[in-house]
């Protein structure tokens, strides 16, 4: 089943236009990546389908329903959770605050407090610490947490390998594995191969706000994905 699909998207901010005719899917259960440089329009693929971004042409459909409406705040509500580039935690709250700010909504689902400390045992150690002064990769912990909260049918994530070392970029792979085999679909919007090779099953590859590649991931080389995103 189609979770997330985007058909012929011309999506703008102001009276620049940064998609051009972009169609995706993610089905239901499914890991797939978007690729490409900085610059061409990957974060306005997620800003279109949350208002930020004005779409003036095409459709965005969410479980089989236009999702024109839906803003970001009201997102997580719908079943979709962000996981944005620089991982934006709520400075003067604790971890255990950041956290439960993302169960707000109170949608229902395995994601609760324990669970999400059971997968990310540090965040129970220093629950009662601000969420900014965490370092970078239990930042992203965190932020990934607090999405889960939102026991999410989707969960989107805007570059979260910016910044990390590879180490914690090994876990997160690890992390977002888990993660799929749960039956969460990911939307992961990324740069580094390796991530989106152990991570995703499927790959679009944009440039200029536009779709130029898309295919499986099974079988495809690092060196074929990197020549594939070279454009």
């Amino acid at each position: 089943m189609t979770l997330l699909s985007l058909r012929n998207i011309d999506a703008y901010y102001g009276r620049a236009q940064i998609l051009h005719g972009v169609s995706l899917d993610v089905a239901a259960g499914e890991s797939v990546a978007i690729l490409g440089r900085n610059g061409v329009g990957k974060t306005t693929i997620v800003n279109a389908c949350l208002g930020v971004a004005t779409v003036r042409q095409g459709r965005v459909a969410f479980n089989g329903r236009d999702i024109g409406r839906i803003r970001h705040f009201t997102a997580a509500r719908a079943g979709i959770a962000v996981v944005p580039q620089g991982r934006r935690i709520v400075p003067g709250l604790t971890v255990k605050d950041n956290l439960l700010l993302g169960g707000a909504v109170n949608r229902k689902g395995p994601w609760t407090l324990p669970t999400v400390f059971e997968l990310f045992p540090v965040l129970r150690e220093r629950a009662e610490v601000a969420g900014t002064a965490l370092s970078g990769g239990q930042q992203q912990m965190l932020a990934i947490g607090r999405a889960l909260m939102a026991n999410p049918d989707l969960l989107v994530l805007d570059e979260p390998s910016e910044g990390l070392a590879p180490v914690i970029v090994d876990g997160l792979a690890e992390t977002l594995q888990a993660l799929a085999r749960t039956g969460t679909a990911i939307l992961l919007i990324e740069q580094n191969f390796g991530l989106v090779h152990r991570v995703a099953e499927r790959y679009y590859v944009l440039s200029k706000g536009s779709i130029v590649e898309a295919g499986w991931l099974a079988g495809l080389s690092m060196e074929t994905l990197k020549k594939h995103v070279a454009v």
